[in-house]
């Protein structure tokens, strides 16, 4: 599952019903918000939230909000009565530190809960189910780091993944935005702080490859048009990349990398099979140092092979029998390691 952030508190709510809509489109599920309601302005909040939770029934998304106790009485409810949020459009509460084991037993069998990943314990979570918590309501949520260099390492975040989904528990984590970034540090909003400066579509498919995660939320206010545009087309089940030619050649469809995936190469299945390629380059030419994220075909000089469309996933030496006609762009080359076997692939020409 993957979702995205609105701030009530932030001037853009107002013109967030498009972007929600469209990344509804994308197979974006979850709606994450936060009620640390300032306490001269409870009114514009609670209005927010009633909208935010008319849009999420509208586009069939869940809507999980962070809430304190004080925050939650100026809405009008206590923990007695938090489901009444339910009727909002709120799926389920994020509970942090100081509520009751008792009162968080309690919501978890009337709504969804969402606990802190990183700081509960196996004591803790033992003193849970003691006083009565419904673990199939239950989910575990990382938090994100607005400051530089807080973020989480990726080895204890990886080891206190998997011991919570030993527990039968869901994990989530945010990845950072690259549209409207949520001030005031204005510095991407990622749980693990290798993601930083990573564009979100790489957060997310490391995430979910290799963060041992259920749900990953995007932290930041937006993610830009070009983030939008790769997570329409791995929606559609492929993986986008952007390449520069090196010699003359047109669009090239979609690529599945062979199931039997090389340690050295993506190889597309189709390219042999049906000609992709054309006949045009199958003369040698062009037959350099094949550097990482080179993109190649198999000359006349390779037998049955010819024809072969590749990208090199390690730098290669040149060969007089295969053709290097583009370079995956910089910027996409963390990508490669996503493309397994049976995976489809997009090469874009820029």
């Amino acid at each position: 599952m993957r979702g995205i952030s609105v701030y009530l508190g932030d001037d853009s709510f107002q013109g967030l019903a498009p972007y929600i809509e469209k990344v509804s489109k994308l197979g974006f599920t979850s709606i994450f918000t936060s009620l640390h309601i300032p306490e001269d302005d409870p009114l514009l909040y609670k209005e927010r939230l009633q909208q935010l939770g008319r849009w999420a029934i509208q586009f069939d998304m869940e809507l999980m909000a962070d809430i304190a106790p004080r925050s939650l009485a100026h809405l009008g409810f206590g923990w007695d009565n938090a489901e009444g949020l339910l009727e909002w459009g709120v799926t389920g509460l994020r509970i942090d530190y100081g509520v009751d084991d008792n009162v968080i037993a309690e919501l978890s069998h009337k709504m969804k809960i969402a606990l802190n990943a990183s700081t509960l314990t196996k004591d803790g979570l033992a003193a849970l189910i003691r006083a009565g918590l419904q673990r199939d309501a239950v989910e575990m949520w990382h938090n994100f780091y607005p400051r530089p260099e807080t973020g989480l390492d990726p080895v204890e975040f990886v080891k206190t993944n998997l011991w919570l989904k030993s527990e039968g528990l869901t994990v989530m984590a945010f990845i950072p935005g690259d549209g409207v970034l949520r001030g005031p540090l204005h510095s991407g909003l990622p749980t693990l702080e290798e993601h930083r400066n990573v564009s979100p579509f790489n957060a997310y498919l490391h995430l979910k490859a290799d963060g041992a995660v259920d749900k990953i939320l995007v932290g930041d206010i937006t993610l830009s048009d070009e983030s939008l545009n790769k997570f329409a087309v791995f929606h559609q089940g492929t993986i986008p990349l952007r390449a520069e030619p090196l010699v003359e050649i047109g669009t090239l469809d979609v690529q599945t990398n062979r199931w039997d995936a090389a340690r050295d190469c993506i190889r597309s299945m189709e390219s042999r099979q049906y000609g992709l390629i054309g006949t045009h380059l199958l003369e040698p030419n062009n037959t350099i140092a094949r550097n990482k994220g080179s993109i190649t075909v198999d000359n006349e000089r390779y037998g049955r092979y010819r024809g072969e469309l590749q990208i090199t996933k390690r730098d290669l030496p040149e060969d007089d029998k295969v053709n290097v006609i583009g370079k995956i762009i910089e910027k996409d080359l963390a990508l490669l390691m996503y493309i397994k076997g049976g995976v489809k692939f997009k090469i874009d020409w820029i």
